[in-house]
């Protein structure tokens, strides 16, 4: 189960530390239900190879993620035919053991945008959760979660 509040943000956050990157190239095979590949490299660590099926919801809803071979990867990727997604995401601590995931989208294209966000372990934190610092809530000010059309796989149907 998937867990995770969204907002639309501008550029990275100031005043935290990044603690991983990762480049991300991804593409959907379906959007209702989500069926999606992905890329996905840590700085100076390995790539894995992802798919992934997401299942209805917005606040929380079931994700199945399995690593698939390469091949396999570019198989689909040659069966989508489209240019994937490129995402460059960073990681930031935040307290009580959470991350703030901000991500890059399809940089220096048109449309193009940065998002953030952070899963919870349970909905009820998810909900009750706010952020700690005056500059944290003014970056996190745009909540998208359960928005329609702010998802990834509508992003993918507006500009694929």
């Amino acid at each position: 189960m998937e867990i995770e509040r969204k907002w639309m943000v501008t550029g990275w956050p100031e005043g935290l530390s990044c603690t991983e990157e990762y480049r991300m190239d991804q593409g959907y095979i379906s959007v209702r239900p989500t069926v999606r590949i992905r890329r996905e490299a840590l700085t100076g660590g390995p790539t894995r190879h992802v798919l992934c099926f997401k299942g209805e919801g917005t606040l929380s809803r079931e994700e199945i993620e399995t690593d698939i071979a390469p091949d396999l990867f570019d198989r689909l990727e040659h069966l989508i035919g489209k240019p994937l997604i490129v995402k460059v995401r960073r990681g930031y601590a935040l307290p009580g053991g959470l991350t703030l995931e901000v991500n890059q989208v399809d940089a220096g294209q048109p449309g193009a945008f940065f998002y953030a966000e952070i899963e919870y372990p349970t909905e009820a934190q998810a909900l009750a959760w706010q952020p700690d610092t005056p500059a944290l809530r003014e970056y996190l000010a745009d909540e998208v979660t359960g928005k329609p059309g702010a998802s990834m796989g509508e992003y993918w149907l507006r500009t694929r």
